[in-house]
């Protein structure tokens, strides 16, 4: 069993199955550039292919897959480089965010994000990937809502299918959208950063 084969019993949701999908992109397990339709997903998942379908809309939002009409979907390539330079990203935002964002934070929302953090550790100690996936992604999220509108465009201009994904899922508006972002979404970090300094 790897590390998306979890099982599902009767009664599971389209964000336990997205959960599971999204362990087993990150994992290999689901191959890069494959392209896996919903019904033979959802028989090796042990579900019928309507929550499939809706948790690969999930992971499309994410850029994690990208759906190809009557086809399935395709599982997004990225390279070690890729991978290595979205983990170098993470270490330059992430600490420095963090360092800024927690002075403001109201003291009654300290006890809930120690609480999410735990998760990811108790996540990673059990070697459960889709706990911890799950885990740091709540995380992260809960922490980036702290932070102001200048990290939010840098952000969206990093990950813009992350927040475009809040929108909607129709290619063409992703496409068109992402490119926008990455174009006005730095505009908002330097004009926030040009504020500090003034």
């Amino acid at each position: 069993m790897g590390a998306g084969d979890a099982e599902f019993e009767a009664g599971r949701t389209t964000h336990d199955v997205a959960n599971a999908l999204r362990a087993a992109v990150i994992s290999g397990e689901l191959k890069p550039g494959e392209v896996y339709s919903a019904p033979t997903l959802g028989a090796r998942f042990g579900v019928s292919a309507t929550p499939v379908r809706e948790a690969m809309l999930d992971l499309v939002r994410e850029g994690l897959v990208v759906s190809l009409r009557n086809k399935g979907f395709r599982v997004t390539e990225m390279s070690d480089d890729d991978l290595d330079d979205l983990a170098a990203l993470r270490q330059l935002i992430e600490p420095p965010t963090v360092r800024d964002i927690t002075p403001v934070i109201p003291a009654d929302d300290f006890p809930r994000l120690r609480a999410l953090a735990e998760d990811i550790v108790v996540a990673a100690k059990a070697g459960n990937l889709i706990d911890y996936i799950e885990a740091d992604r709540v995380f992260q999220t809960s922490m980036w809502v702290c932070s102001g509108p200048s990290l939010q465009g840098l952000t969206a201009a990093i990950w813009p299918r992350a927040w475009l994904g809040l929108f909607g899922d129709e290619p063409h508006m992703l496409q068109a959208g992402e490119t926008y972002l990455r174009i006005v979404g730095p505009t908002y970090g330097f004009f926030g950063l040009g504020l500090a300094l003034y």
